[in-house]
């Protein structure tokens, strides 16, 4: 069986960033899936289920709400190895593209304040696993870090 092509990156290089992972065709439309690289792959602790759960719940529902790009979400959720997150939309981008929503999405989140949306048992099948400061803290750390001081490194993929 061939290796996925997500598994052909080399995760050692990998740094925190916003990459394209793959484009694909579904009918006539155009889907990019980008991978938010959010914490560096095997040199730091992975993000702990509680606040990937919160930036899910808070990632997705500003997606879903923004004003410019809400038709073309599909999908923003993590990754199983708890390092970052997918986000599926319809179109044909490029990672620096999204890098303006990115940090718009990542303010919002760093800034959230109040009950988080979903975060209740009719809403969400493990909604007491949050940690809303936790969440915040690591908004705060990618936007630093990552998405105000971008370039290619931290937006294509690194060469094996």
């Amino acid at each position: 069986m061939e290796k996925i092509t997500s598994f052909t990156i080399n995760h050692l290089k990998l740094l925190p960033g916003v990459y394209v992972s793959r484009k694909d065709q579904a009918g006539d439309a155009a889907i990019t899936t980008f991978d938010i690289r959010m914490t560096r792959p095997n040199f730091e602790p992975v993000m702990n289920t509680a606040e990937i759960h919160t930036i899910e719940h808070l990632g997705a529902t500003f997606l879903r709400s923004h004003k410019e790009y809400k038709n073309q979400v599909l999908y923003f959720g993590p990754m199983g190895c708890r390092t970052g997150f997918y986000l599926l939309m319809t179109g044909d981008y490029k990672s620096r593209d999204i890098v303006p929503l990115m940090q718009e999405m990542f303010t919002f989140i760093r800034d959230f304040e109040g009950e988080v949306p979903g975060a209740a048992p009719r809403d969400c099948g493990n909604y007491m696993d949050m940690n809303l400061p936790m969440a915040k803290w690591l908004a705060d750390r990618f936007l630093r870090e990552t998405l105000e001081n971008v370039d290619d490194t931290k937006l294509i993929y690194p060469e094996d």
